[in-house]
């Protein structure tokens, strides 16, 4: 969910030595392609409008081009949204899921430090974002994952290392 920790593990990770492709970074791009402000809702309803004219992979399918010009083994793909998402993805190769868990309140205060153009500034719309996350299947990846991180009470350091230690699991 938004403000779990995710975007803190791909930036930690990207300091390993791992590419980094952001799923919501496609969507403020096509945004500013657009000439569209990057705020919560004008992103919000772009990943729905690029969903119903495109599919529901419409996401994943904008990352196609970096994934296609990487020369990396391991990608770091930051923001799944969906399973259709994955399925785009399987197409370029093996796919594990990490879910990162925390809390509401967790998140809601990490989204109020982190300080993103889109990041919710009142609980009223950090709810309107979950239940659009909901609302796109962002459910399905997190149950369906290969494993899962706690990020309750976790350091930034402890939660980057905790996701390149199941990640380094994964490629033995």
């Amino acid at each position: 969910m938004p403000g779990a920790g995710k975007s803190t593990i791909a930036e930690g990770l990207k300091s390993k030595g791992y590419e980094i492709i952001n799923m919501g970074n496609a969507v403020r791009s096509e945004a500013k392609n657009r000439n569209l402000e990057p705020t919560g809702e004008n992103l919000g309803k772009l990943m729905l409008e690029l969903r119903e004219k495109n599919g529901p992979g419409a996401v994943a399918e904008l990352v196609k081009p970096e994934i296609e010009s990487s020369k990396s083994e391991v990608i770091v793909i930051d923001g799944i949204r969906s399973s259709p998402e994955i399925e785009v993805l399987r197409k370029f190769g093996k796919v594990k899921l990490l879910a990162i868990h925390a809390s509401t309140d967790t998140r809601f205060d990490f989204l109020q430090q982190r300080g993103r153009s889109d990041d919710p500034q009142t609980r009223e719309n950090f709810e309107k974002r979950d239940d659009r996350e909901l609302g796109v299947g962002i459910s399905n990846p997190i149950a369906l994952s290969d494993d899962a991180i706690s990020n309750n009470s976790m350091t930034k350091e402890e939660l980057v290392e905790e996701a390149f230690r199941k990640i380094q699991q994964w490629m033995t």
